[in-house]
This record gives C-alpha cells, sequence and structure tokens, in this order.
C-alpha cells in the first residue's frame, strides 16, 4: 500500500501528465483552420473540433460534475457525448460534421475553462485513489483521441481533391514523393528466413502490476499456446503488391464470404489512399501525395485484406495471444506519434535483440475476436460502457502505430475494430503452425 508522501507524488505527476497531454492535443490541431477542424468525411471518423470538445466533455462529466461545478454550457452535454447512455442523450455520430455552432474558438474556451476547473481537483486527488484513477483514464482517453484526429483528419483531407498535407514533413526519411512504385508481381511472399520459431506453453495474458491499463487487458490469466512461427516484420509495401499483381482482389478462393461481398461493394483493388498514375502506385499521407514505398509496411487494409493475403501467403494472422506471447519481453520500440513523422516507415535492417519489431508503425490485425478476458467485469456507472459493451463484431489489434502516442502503447494493449475498417493504421503480421 502507498504511503501518503508517496500516494503525493503519483498524483503530482499524473497532473503534469494531465498538462502534458492536454497541450499535446491543442499542438495537433494548430496547424489546421477552422474549417478544417468542423468537417466530418464518413459517419466512423469526427471532427477535430468534437475531439477537442469530447476530451474536454469527459473530465467535465466525469470529475467536475459530480463536484458541482457548473457546466460550462449545458448544451455540450447532449454535443459531446459520445456513446455513453447512462449519461443522457446524444447527438447523432454521422451528424457531428454538422455542429457548426459553437465555433471553435468557444471550443477552445471550453477547454481552458475546465483546465482551469481541474486545478481546484488535484488537492483532492492527492488524496482519493479512486479520483486519480478516474482522471488517469480521462488522460489515457485523450491519447487514443490523439490517434484518431490524425487518423480521422487523414481521411478528411484525402477526399479534398487537391491532395492537400496536414503540414509539410521535417524529418529527414520524409515520404517521398519523387516516383511511384510500379506493379511487382514478381515480388515473393515471406520465406522460412522471415519467421523465428515460438515454443508451445503455457503463458500468461494480460495486464498486471500498479500501472495504467483498459479493463479489458484484464485479469491477467492463463492461455494455452501451440508452438508457432512468427514472422520478424510487418509484411511489405513490395509483398502486397505482389499479392495485387498476383489477382488477390480478384480471386474469391482467398476471401472470407463477407470480405469479398464488401470488396465487390466498396470496389477495393488495393489498400485505402493508394492510386494508380501512369502504371505506377501513389499514396496519400497526411504529407500529401507520396510514392508507394517497397520496403514500408503495407497499411490502411481490413482485416478481411489481412486475411486474404495471409492465406495466399501460405500462412495466417496470429492470434492475439501468440502476438503478445511473442511480446512480452519485448521493447517497445519503433515509431509513434512522438516522431511527428504520421507514415509507416521501413523496418530496420539491423533489428534489436529481441527477434522480432512488433510495435509501432501499423497496427497489426490478428485472427482474434474482441471479446472479455475470463473474469472480466464491467465496472459500475457510465464509465464501466468505455470497453465491455463493444465486445461484438470486432477484431483485435496489436502494436500501436506511427499514429499513436509513445507513452500510451504496451504489449497487453487490445485495440479492437470492424472487420472492414481501413482508415486506421493498421496493417498485416503473419504467422504459420509450426
Amino acid at each position: 500500500m502507498a504511503t501518503p508522501l508517496r500516494q503525493a507524488l503519483i498524483h503530482d505527476a499524473l497532473a503534469a501528465r494531465f498538462a502534458e497531454i492536454r497541450a499535446q492535443t491543442l499542438a495537433l490541431a494548430a496547424p489546421l483552420s477552422p474549417e478544417d477542424c468542423v468537417a466530418q468525411s464518413m459517419p466512423d471518423a469526427s471532427p477535430v473540433k468534437w475531439h477537442l470538445a469530447h476530451t474536454t466533455w469527459f473530465f467535465e462529466t466525469f470529475i467536475l460534475e459530480p463536484r458541482n461545478v457548473p457546466a460550462f454550457d449545458p448544451a455540450f452535454r447532449v454535443l459531446f457525448n459520445s456513446y455513453y447512455n447512462a449519461v443522457g442523450e446524444k447527438h447523432p455520430r454521422p451528424e457531428r460534421g454538422l455542429i457548426t455552432r459553437p465555433p471553435l474558438d468557444q471550443v477552445l474556451a471550453y477547454r481552458a475553462h475546465v483546465e482551469r476547473e481541474m486545478e481546484r481537483v488535484w488537492p483532492d486527488a492527492r488524496k482519493d485513489t479512486a479520483l486519480a484513477a478516474l482522471i488517469e483514464l480521462g488522460v489515457n482517453h485523450e491519447q487514443q483521441h490523439q490517434e484518431l484526429i490524425l487518423t480521422d483528419l487523414k481521411h478528411l483531407l484525402s477526399r479534398n481533391l487537391m491532395r492537400p498535407a496536414y503540414r509539410s514533413q521535417t524529418t529527414p526519411d520524409a515520404p517521398s514523393t519523387t516516383t511511384g512504385v510500379a506493379l511487382s508481381p514478381a515480388a515473393a511472399a515471406p520465406d522460412d528466413r522471415d519467421f523465428t520459431h515460438f515454443a508451445e506453453g503455457l503463458c500468461e495474458i494480460g495486464h498486471e502490476g500498479r500501472a495504467f491499463a483498459f479493463d479489458n487487458e484484464c485479469p491477467r490469466h492463463k492461455v494455452w499456446v501451440n508452438a508457432f512461427e512468427f514472422a520478424m516484420r510487418p509484411v511489405t509495401n513490395a509483398e502486397f503488391l505482389a499479392f495485387i499483381g498476383d489477382g488477390g482482389y480478384r480471386r474469391p478462393e482467398l476471401w472470407l464470404s463477407l470480405g469479398w461481398d464488401i470488396l465487390q461493394a466498396q470496389h477495393w483493388h488495393a489498400p485505402l489512399y493508394w492510386e494508380q498514375r501512369d502504371g505506377a502506385w501513389w499514396r496519400f499521407t497526411l504529407a500529401g501525395m507520396a510514392a508507394v514505398d517497397p520496403a514500408a509496411p503495407v497499411s490502411h487494409v481490413s482485416y478481411f485484406e489481412a486475411d486474404a493475403y495471409a492465406r495466399w501467403a501460405g500462412a495466417r494472422l496470429p492470434t492475439e495471444f501468440e502476438w503478445e506471447m511473442a511480446a512480452h519481453d519485448a521493447p517497445v520500440a519503433g515509431q509513434f506519434m512522438d516522431e511527428g513523422r504520421f507514415d509507416p516507415r521501413p523496418a530496420p535492417l539491423s533489428p534489436t535483440p529481441h527477434p522480432v519489431q512488433l510495435f509501432g508503425d501499423v497496427w497489426e490485425w490478428t485472427s482474434s475476436s474482441y471479446g472479455p478476458y475470463p473474469g472480466f467485469r464491467i465496472a459500475p456507472g457510465a464509465v464501466g460502457e468505455y470497453n465491455g459493451k463493444f465486445m461484438c463484431n470486432q477484431y483485435v489489434l496489436r502494436g500501436g502505430s506511427c499514429a499513436t502516442p509513445a507513452s500510451h502503447i504496451r504489449a497487453t494493449y487490445r485495440n479492437f475494430f470492424p472487420p472492414e475498417a481501413r482508415w486506421q493504421f493498421s496493417g498485416i503480421r503473419l504467422a504459420r503452425d509450426a
């Protein structure tokens, strides 16, 4: 049990982290115009202005309101509620782009107001561990929305025929904009040299310890895993181009039935954001149009595309338990949001001493349906709606991406999306039975 001094230090660190994360969110929005912040490109994406308001709504609703702090604007309770039915009514998700009022400057004033009011809460959080835990959930919730700001904005800008850049890249390895990549069916699928072996065994899955984790990462439990082989890196664009060149999008025998139906209905022929110009492949990035980098991990593919590619390559997708078993002692090293590149880059030629590179660049689809761990219990109250009620018709992704804050990811982190989702930085990791 923590001593009073240790508890105070923990909560002082939490206050500093709260301020840091709130500032990071504003920094992500800084290059944007008010018009950029209000538009919504599809029902699954939300405007940047809504993300700025909703992450503030979380602290006002769950921290300040129970302490009788007057609402900044009572209408915001409905406008910026996401999916918390226990809180009350919600503005329809597909119509968030219609919220032209309040204007952006009022949303920014809302953020500043809630941050000022939170200053009064920190003395209580020093003594109240439940309050501190709720604030920590809010901070991690905001980091999730930082990633959504980038992925939702990328989809929005991609729908503009001008293909505008979110901001110009300043990193030395920014996406190339010079030469597109021609279709190359001669590239081979990964061979035996690209896999490492893991022996069968009883492994422990899920979070343990005092550090923060979402409820869906718990409780820790034992799972038997048969021997398997695990790819040492994600599938590259060159390898996926071979799948395209071999008719991968025209061969129904490679596809799950529902995936084939969606492919035909939505006319998929390549990953999202890819397009051909004069026989070469280009893609939209947050820095504008860029050539497809053959060595970089393929991204913006659905579960259905990942599964079809794996079948074509004579492999399969890993289970989330295999993924976590491979990652349990791996360093959380890779490219994350903090680098400001926002685009997957090739795996290093000389990887870390760990046999596989697992974190960053692209989320990796697993074959595991998103469901509760044995013994999982939904928390009481509205915050219990955070994860548990989505445990249906979704698949688990692991590892984080180039849009994930580095301090937000860990080996037990379970992301989840429906199998047709493509607008996230989602890629492919192969596995095989040993």
